[in-house]
């Protein structure tokens, strides 16, 4: 398997543990040690604080679905763009770009950041 399609299936397993709101298996492919940002918001890390801030946000939706339109590696940097559907709590839906950039520590991911504009989730 080529690195790329390694780290492309790694991603698709990765996007579906957040589409799934599964927070346990989202944190088994961070670094105990990993750093994420969403947005705006201020950067946590540690797994504790990372459960605290991605448990806490699937909280607020009722669900989400994304579709990865790229993914481009460089070194050990991955960086995909696609839309995020998210399903509000009303069940009602709205579909977001995001950009995401993922600095890798072998096959965990130690720095994790979302480029995004969450705020009409929540207009």
């Amino acid at each position: 398997m080529t690195p790329a399609k390694s780290a492309s299936d790694r991603l698709g397993a990765l996007f579906a543990a957040i589409d799934a709101s599964d927070t346990e298996r989202f944190l088994s492919f961070l670094t105990a040690e990993a750093s994420f940002r969403f947005g705006s918001a201020p950067a946590v890390s540690g797994t504790e604080a990372i459960r605290a801030a991605v448990g806490g946000f699937f909280t607020t939706i009722g669900g989400c679905r994304h579709s990865i339109a790229r993914t481009v590696m460089e070194g050990d940097v991955i960086i995909c763009e696609g839309d995020v559907t998210y399903t509000r709590l009303d069940s009602s839906q709205i579909t977001l770009p995001f950009t995401d950039i993922f600095e890798m520590s072998g096959e965990l991911i130690s720095t994790y950041k979302i480029y995004m504009d969450i705020g009409p989730l929540y207009n």
